[in-house]
């Protein structure tokens, strides 16, 4: 006989995780001919000499299982690249490499949270940290970037919610999505600062690292608390979205934990992705600069005519984000994200979807062609216009 015992349901957690509008945007533009300025992707290919490197490695059989944390080539290269372009003596024992930059983040929040542990991160920020520090069992708590002091943190604001009492981690992001601010060398020395004095971790995510115009790039990682953990990807910098590699360095009592998780989650990163990623690395980092001044110029091409428009929300310093600020419309940035979809053929990421300080704004992504960036934005001034 069948028990009477209800079927079992859905993970609660799982079930109210919230969902990406960026994703959600994307998905309702897809098939369409539409102009998309949604997704952070870079439009360029990935340079010719990391496809070769990755096809003569599948060739040469590397199609098998790699260590959980990464082939020793990519660990070497990585700390390689950290310790030419910063200086940093990092070795590769303190370095885990992931499928993409996202799931580097995923492991250190498994691996530093228990359940109620409070992590303060950025409004607005990148949707998907709320999600993953939800899903392993932590509780996100907001602080603030202020669009009056150039999406840069209230550091005495940030150093009373770091007084709470089950706060674990600050999560930083410079050069920022979505917003392109950078943090100066003060204010990132500050929050460094202001971790020790708490001890709680802190989770810098840098996976725009390469992308900045003009301004230094300051870093956590170089300013010598020993819980800071770095995540970052070759998505954005090297043109490799597709390829799913990115990389974790942090302590190595946590990159022993994230190795562990890693077994479980993902068993290793592609074998071949991961010789695509050593030969960006290691190669011609010229590719990188030009991308970068392509962002450049796409930015000082658009922000003149947001200005113009009255809905430039602040000039970004890097990465290739621009935050457009639609509140006179009397909408929530997804309702017009929408309605702009519908009526101008142009897909943005809804501002909602970043946190609740940025409701009345969408994204636009500078990483898209340059005429079909143009038109878009031209598209967005008459739709706002009216």
């Amino acid at each position: 006989m069948i028990s009477a015992r209800a079927a079992p349901g859905l993970s609660r957690r799982a079930v109210d995780l919230p969902r990406s509008g960026i994703r959600d945007v994307m998905e309702r533009a897809s098939g369409r001919d539409v102009i998309h300025l949604e997704v952070g992707e870079p439009d360029f290919p990935t340079p010719p000499h990391i496809v070769e490197a990755a096809a003569q490695a599948a060739r040469a059989g590397a199609t098998k299982y790699t260590p959980s944390h990464g082939t020793p080539g990519l660990r070497n290269a990585i700390a390689g690249r950290l310790t030419a372009d910063r200086g940093m003596p990092v070795g590769p024992e303190s370095i885990i490499a992931t499928p993409g930059g996202g799931t580097a983040l995923l492991l250190a929040w498994l691996a530093i949270l228990d359940p109620g542990d409070e992590v303060l991160i950025p409004d607005p920020g990148w949707p998907n940290t709320e999600a993953q520090v939800l899903l392993a069992g932590g509780i996100p708590v907001r602080y603030s970037l202020r669009r009056e002091s150039g999406f840069a943190p209230d550091l005495d604001a940030l150093g009373s919610l770091l007084a709470r009492p089950r706060v674990r981690a600050l999560y930083v992001n410079s050069p920022a999505n979505p917003t392109g601010a950078v943090f100066g060398a003060d204010t990132v020395g500050e929050i460094v600062r202001l971790c020790a004095h708490h001890g709680c971790w802190l989770v810098s995510d840098e996976c725009y690292e390469a992308i900045r115009f003009g301004v230094a790039l300051a870093s956590p990682l170089s300013r010598g608390w020993e819980r800071t953990i770095g995540a970052f990807s070759a998505s954005k910098t090297y043109a490799m979205t597709g390829w799913r590699i990115g990389w974790l360095v942090a302590p190595h009592e946590l990159v022993e934990v994230a190795t562990k998780l890693a077994e479980a989650v993902v068993s290793c990163p592609s074998a071949v992705s991961q010789a695509a990623a050593e030969a960006a690395l290691t190669g011609p980092q010229e590719i990188v600069s030009r991308m970068s001044a392509a962002y450049e110029r796409r930015r000082d091409l658009v922000v003149p005519r947001l200005e113009e428009a009255g809905l430039l929300a602040g000039t970004p310093q890097g990465a290739f984000y621009t935050l457009v600020d639609v509140c006179r419309s009397g909408m929530s940035g997804r309702a017009y994200a929408l309605d702009l979809l519908e009526r101008a053929a142009v897909a943005t990421a809804p501002g909602d979807t970043f946190g609740p300080s940025t409701t009345g704004f969408v994204r636009i992504s500078l990483a898209t062609r340059e005429d079909l960036l143009l038109e878009g934005v031209e598209r967005l001034v008459d739709h706002a216009a009216g």
